[in-house]
């Protein structure tokens, strides 16, 4: 279970010193800090599930969801999250692992993500084609359809039959909202890969 600090006094008020008590269930094992103010109890606890609470708003998107949906050939061990209204990305290491939030515009934070639940626990995921717009929104470099062709066949490896299988429609939707050259870009080579 997560719980807060303030959750843990509750728990523990009966005893004479609270903290102490923290202080030997951190050193015993029985209860795991995840960062200032934030504990875990289990260290089989859902990092996703962890991941909007370690730092949020934010859902999980970039390589770890192009990763897990097949469309990269790495295995990715960092959960990568999007947020917002941050202006800075964030790393932080804990014991359970690393979590990665970069930053998004807001105007495209409501869409392309659903609710998914691990062991009790919810958590929110972009689609593959978010997760995808949101790692070429990171790539600002990338400004032309060649450019990306280049990035997504030998930079990133991606699986190409799979690829063209995404939804361009909201690709297409979606990418004015990032107000990036780069999306554009990728929305634009979806419509020429999709129609050959």
């Amino acid at each position: 279970m997560i719980k807060t600090h303030l959750m843990v006094m509750e728990e523990l008020k009966e005893y004479a010193s609270p903290k102490a008590r923290l202080t030997r269930m951190l050193k015993s094992g029985g209860l795991i800090q995840v960062r200032r103010g934030l504990f875990v109890d289990d260290p089989a606890t859902s990092r996703k599930a962890l991941a909007p609470v370690i730092y949020g708003p934010s859902y999980i998107s970039f390589q770890y969801v192009l990763a897990a949906c097949g469309l990269i050939p790495e295995r990715v061990t960092v959960i990568t999250s999007a947020t917002f209204n941050k202006n800075k990305d964030k790393v932080f290491f804990t014991p359970l692992g690393d979590f990665r939030y970069l930053y998004m515009p807001a105007s495209v934070y409501p869409y392309g993500i659903t609710q998914e639940d691990e062991n009790g626990m919810s958590y929110l995921i972009a689609t593959p084609e978010k997760a995808l717009c949101d790692a070429i929104y990171k790539n600002p470099g990338v400004t032309s359809t060649d450019d990306i062709d280049t990035l997504l066949r030998e930079d990133w490896r991606m699986d190409m039959d799979l690829l063209v299988t995404l939804d361009a429609g909201f690709i297409s939707w979606i990418s004015p909202l990032y107000r990036r050259k780069s999306v554009a870009a990728l929305a634009a080579w979806f419509q020429r890969e999709v129609r050959r």
